[in-house]
């Protein structure tokens, strides 16, 4: 009996970490604010992304704000491959990233090691 509660425990666990890292792990889509002429949307980096996805509009001037709470040094940089941005998150601040929003489509972004992703779609 002990056999079997063991391997059922050790099932769930190994599902557990697989969901956890393999997962879809839907976070509803934000539409940044308008501002004057600009558009901003601020990202709470805890643990992932949230929001992970970002709307913004094309042809006007955008920026996201970071705002990382999580001490882990993978999420302690934000990548942006299509923008060419790489970029520090100092741990308790603000950091805004501008975005180019001339072309419109889905940009993906991601911590510096590639396991926690965002996305950014410009319309």
């Amino acid at each position: 009996m002990d056999k079997i509660l063991i391997a059922i425990i050790a099932v769930l666990v190994i599902g557990f970490i697989v969901w956890w890292f393999f997962g879809r792990h839907s976070n509803k889509e934000v539409t940044a604010e308008r501002k004057g002429n600009s558009q901003n949307v601020d990202v709470v980096v805890n643990g992932s992304y949230n929001p992970s996805t970002v709307v913004l509009k094309k042809d006007i001037p955008a920026q996201i704000t970071f705002k990382r709470k999580d001490p882990s040094s993978c999420l302690e940089q934000v990548v942006f491959p299509d923008f060419g941005i790489s970029e520090f998150l100092p741990q308790n601040q603000e950091h805004v990233i501008k975005i180019d929003t001339t072309k419109a489509g889905e940009f993906d972004y991601a911590c510096g090691m590639n396991m926690f992703h965002g996305k950014v779609i410009v319309k």
